[in-house]
């Protein structure tokens, strides 16, 4: 067993240094509760404010947050996801996750597939990776961000790569509260494995989070759920859980992915 902290909390829209505080703070008391990883919300070090971000951020203060971040989880030994922009070769900006070791070491990133509406589309490009996995502390653990884990694709490519923790850093507003309460489960349920999906509270430049955060079982069960405003939640989660769901009933192995392509080919047809 491991046990996983997961941040929900407001952030300051180019306030920096009070969101990566935040985050040293929240570490620091997961640590202390015997945490082996922080999840913390999407974006959360700059704010959640696609077109200020692309607008008003400098580029080139992003490897100056990552060391902070970085650093943040080497000076309390506890692994930590955050999310920031990430500028690709081609100069295309995306968002991103990265998911730190204890001592400060990158292990896994991600960028986000999935866009969600008008302002992040006009920000940000859509990436096209799947989701990798990478081994944190005997559980293979993946990443997605918000909007992915709404598609059932996303969760099953993580699972199909052997996740068995899957943690999602969010910025999802009010409005939205099935996403939490119904889809995240299903999506823990359908592909067997741990979904901690962590999201902001309070308003960020006019725009009220839900909270909501939620930590999902391999059996669809809530192991813990956020009310509305800043919280720091708790959850033991091991591989053992996704295993026992997989060989309870075997989902991924009764896949036929050659029958899914022939409805799909046949789609294409029509």
């Amino acid at each position: 067993m491991v046990l996983l902290a997961l941040m929900q909390a407001n952030s300051s829209v180019l306030d920096v240094e009070r969101n990566c505080g935040a985050v040293e703070e929240a570490a620091g008391q997961a640590a202390a509760a015997g945490a082996r990883v922080l999840l913390t919300p999407e974006l959360f070090p700059v704010g959640y404010a696609p077109l200020r971000v692309r607008t008003e951020l400098d580029p080139a203060d992003l490897p100056a947050i990552r060391r902070t971040l970085a650093d943040i989880a080497g000076r309390h030994n506890i692994a930590v996801v955050y999310s920031l922009p990430a500028i690709a070769a081609d100069g295309r900006w995306h968002i991103s996750a990265t998911l730190t070791s204890s001592t400060g070491e990158e292990l896994l990133s991600y960028a986000k597939v999935h866009l969600f509406g008008a302002e992040e589309r006009k920000a940000f490009s859509p990436a096209e990776a799947a989701p990798a996995v990478v081994m944190l502390d005997g559980i293979r653990t993946s990443l997605a961000i918000c909007y992915d884990v709404e598609f059932p694709e996303t969760a099953r490519a993580a699972a199909a790569r052997g996740a068995e923790l899957l943690l999602v850093p969010t910025a999802l507003a009010h409005g939205f509260e099935e996403v939490p309460q119904i889809l995240l489960r299903a999506r823990a349920l359908e592909s067997q494995l741990t979904v901690a999906y962590a999201n902001h509270s309070g308003a960020e430049d006019g725009c009220e989070f839900l909270g909501g955060s939620v930590i999902a079982a391999p059996d669809g069960s809530l192991l813990a759920a956020a009310g509305p405003g800043a919280e720091l939640l708790f959850a033991e989660v091991s591989a053992e859980a996704a295993r026992d769901a997989r060989n309870a009933v075997p989902y991924l192995a009764e896949r036929r992915p050659a029958v899914y392509r022939s409805w799909e080919d046949s789609l294409r047809r029509d």
